[in-house]
């Protein structure tokens, strides 16, 4: 009888899988959970500077839990989608109160957690308790969608379930960790989205999409959409010492829980928003050059609009609101990366506001 899909998945593994890690040793529940949630969207070079700055910071779920929103924030900044740290805090306060800091051993209840879908949840049990899940991230749509030879795009619920399917029947009843860890190696290093090493797969050999020449076709690509873009004005109000007035953003939407300047939507009335919205006007104000950045599915231009705050009848503080030089709320507030980059790019260039 020839080798099974896992058997010859895990026998690469053991050859040339990524080990090593730091979440991998040792590989428990609130390390690898936290690792999981850092990894949905980025890759692990990105994420492991990130995660051993986090847990030297929060060493566990109960640290963690007792954190203010604030530093939690301040300590993800950077990595981008931030709801995935909003959920993170918030999931770990959930483990705290409802099970006495000992992370769940079920599908559902560890689904039951903020910012944990079934694909994570399995991930978790299968590392950090061994037991056999199926998985199905990014990478393992990828492999099995080839491998299966699933058309369709795997965003479709349709599509979703076959992937599903084919997955749990191909889960190995031991080494469930290894077994999970070589499935998303296999998808980041050899079954790659573009240039896949297929002469080097362990499962070439009865990849459905390899033997009819559909690599290049498979998965099936999302249906392209027109990317929207939306336009608003960054307000660089600054004070008499030349610093600007940073609050912090609502816990939900763009940047949720993070810091930055006032912003007013490009189709807003810009200084009638100000005066309404913080009881501000701004003398010498000039424009600066725009800040661009990507979204998932939007595309986001912001123009910074820099001159002197005028407050005559006292500042409007609908939201938590701090002065600080550019320098000062790169080292003290959790900034969106973006604007971290941009405060560095001009803070000695870009020239105060006249003054009034």
């Amino acid at each position: 009888m020839s080798a099974s899909f896992a058997e010859r998945l895990l026998d690469w593994f053991d050859l040339h899988g990524r080990s090593g890690l730091p979440w991998q040793s040792p590989r428990e529940d609130y390390r690898v959970w936290l690792s999981e949630i850092m990894l949905q969207q980025t890759q692990v070079a990105a994420v492991i500077p990130y995660f051993e700055r986090f847990v030297a910071r929060f060493p566990s779920v109960q640290v963690l839990a007792e954190a203010a929103s604030e530093e939690v924030m301040r300590h993800w900044a950077g990595l981008g989608y931030y709801a995935r740290a909003r959920n993170l805090h918030a999931a770990a306060r959930h483990v705290v109160q409802a099970h006495g800091g000992v992370f769940p051993n079920t599908l559902a209840e560890m689904m039951a957690l903020p910012g944990v879908g079934r694909s994570t949840a399995a991930a978790i049990l299968s590392q950090a308790q061994g037991q056999p899940q199926a998985i199905l991230d990014g990478n393992v749509k990828r492999v099995l969608a080839r491998w299966g030879g699933i058309e369709g795009w795997p965003g479709e619920p349709k599509v979703a379930q076959k992937l599903w399917a084919l997955a749990e029947t191909l889960v190995p009843p031991t080494r469930a960790a290894d077994y999970t860890q070589a499935q998303m190696d296999m998808g980041a290093t050899l079954c790659t989205a573009r240039q896949p090493a297929c002469a080097r797969c362990p499962v070439a050999g009865d990849c459905v999409a390899f033997g009819e020449g559909r690599v290049a076709s498979l998965p099936t690509p999302r249906p392209k959409k027109n990317r929207p873009r939306r336009e608003a004005w960054l307000i660089l109000a600054e004070d008499d010492e030349g610093r600007l007035l940073f609050e912090q953003r609502p816990g939900t939407g763009i940047w949720g829980g993070l810091w930055s300047p006032p912003v007013i939507a490009l189709d807003d009335d810009r200084d009638a928003a100000l005066l309404r919205d913080y009881g501000l006007q701004l003398a010498g104000a000039h424009e600066g050059a725009a800040i661009e950045h990507a979204f998932t599915h939007f595309d986001w231009t912001l123009r910074p609009w820099r001159g002197r705050a005028q407050i005559d009848a006292g500042l409007r503080e609908t939201r938590p609101q701090k002065w600080h030089s550019a320098a000062e709320a790169a080292r003290q507030l959790p900034l969106p990366a973006p604007l971290s980059a941009y405060f560095a790019r001009t803070q000695s260039t870009l020239p105060l506001a006249d003054p009034p």
